[in-house]
């Protein structure tokens, strides 16, 4: 059987595609508008996360807020994977344009795809993120462009693990840009003027 997500996908009138991945107890619709704004012509592709924790949509569970059954990762991260090269084909997108837009938990199943599955997510911007899981062996990440964002006063994704994670992306030979910004786990309008900024001066539309 194919994997499915429940998705939104607005087509765009550039090569590049956004996969938006929202945070917990998001969906679909989420990011939709933002990625509009953040990177202007380009198509959407928006899945809702499979896991579903006390109601709330995630795409991976946890067991506490910062500990993690890296076996359900590697499965999530495998079908997210497999429905993106799947919806490739069906919407025609151009795979090597394909960068993400991620929030939270929806960032970091875009690194955690990105370290297990390389070549299905060009790059992206994460936005509050943290590791979550170490590949064996690492991939070959050579210049995918990443923006992470960290919150200082972050209280659901220290700041240390958001660093940790920039640092495997880049020992991996991703092109790492970090900012910390002065702010919690919730989004700001810094964070999207960050992200505009990044995408107008590395995703060439």
């Amino acid at each position: 059987m194919p994997v499915e997500f429940i998705h939104r996908f607005l087509p765009g009138k550039s090569p590049v595609t956004l996969l938006t991945l929202h945070g917990t107890g998001g969906d679909e619709n989420d990011l939709l508008q933002v990625g509009q704004v953040l990177v202007p012509g380009a198509a959407i592709l928006s899945p809702r996360g499979k896991a579903v924790e006390n109601g709330a949509f995630r795409f991976f569970s946890q067991i506490t807020p910062d500990v993690f059954d890296e076996n359900e990762i590697r499965t999530r991260a495998g079908e997210l994977a497999e429905w993106i090269a799947s919806a490739i084909a069906q919407y025609g997108l151009d795979a090597s344009r394909l960068y993400a837009l991620g929030y939270s938990n929806g960032a970091n199943m875009a690194a955690a795809t990105m370290l297990l599955h390389p070549g299905s997510i060009a790059g992206g911007v994460l936005l509050r993120p943290m590791n979550v899981i170490r590949p064996a062996t690492l991939p070959d990440l050579s210049n995918a462009p990443v923006l992470i964002v960290a919150g200082q006063e972050d209280a659901f994704t220290p700041l240390s693990r958001t660093e940790a994670l920039g640092r495997l992306l880049a020992e991996a030979g991703a092109a790492v840009d970090f900012s910390v910004q002065n702010t919690g786990h919730e989004l700001t309008p810094q964070d999207f003027g960050l992200g505009k900024k990044w995408f107008a001066e590395v995703v060439s539309v």
